[in-house]
């Protein structure tokens, strides 16, 4: 198990600095980015696009605000299959991936298969998703729904400190 110093250990400092500062802010500009990392605008540029081709950086988009379009509500629904074999796991990822309100599926190891986070406007939408896109999924054998009362916080950004 590698040490919290050796994560990222092939990135020097200014490299998990660009990262941070882009996770925080992806509209950053060269030469504010740059500025920020206390590096000249080419080898900020250079060290930006090696990170991108290196796949460090996956892509830009927006951070949109569930709340203000009305899609606060959220559960973490516990998936159990009756069917655990490769072709009966690819069936349900296939399927699962159609189902706009999921915002995030994690294939887990414990009492339960999957673990989905399904975004929606209020408990009453939840349960028709629920009951008309989830449970009937291939494979599915059971689920249980808890549902986030509060999000204290999301994203990792912090992790790439020292």
């Amino acid at each position: 198990m590698p040490k919290e110093a050796d994560l990222f250990s092939d990135l020097d400092q200014f490299d998990k600095k660009i990262l941070e500062a882009l996770a925080q802010d992806g509209r950053l500009s060269i030469t504010d980015l740059a500025a920020r990392v206390g590096l000249s605008k080419t080898p900020c540029q250079l060290r930006f696009k090696r990170l991108i081709n290196d796949g460090y950086i996956e892509g830009f988009k927006a951070i949109l605000n569930p709340a203000k379009m009305q899609l606060d509500h959220i559960a973490f629904v516990e998936v159990k299959l009756s069917n655990t074999r490769e072709d009966a796991l690819k069936s349900f990822n296939d399927a699962v991936k159609k189902i706009r309100e999921v915002e995030e599926c994690h294939m887990i190891a414990g009492r339960f298969d999957y673990l989905l986070k399904i975004r929606t406007r209020d408990i009453g939408r939840y349960r028709r998703v629920l009951g008309e896109r989830i449970s009937t999924l291939p494979h599915v054998a059971s689920t249980s729904t808890n549902v986030a009362m509060e999000t204290v916080k999301e994203g990792w950004t912090n992790l790439l400190r020292t």
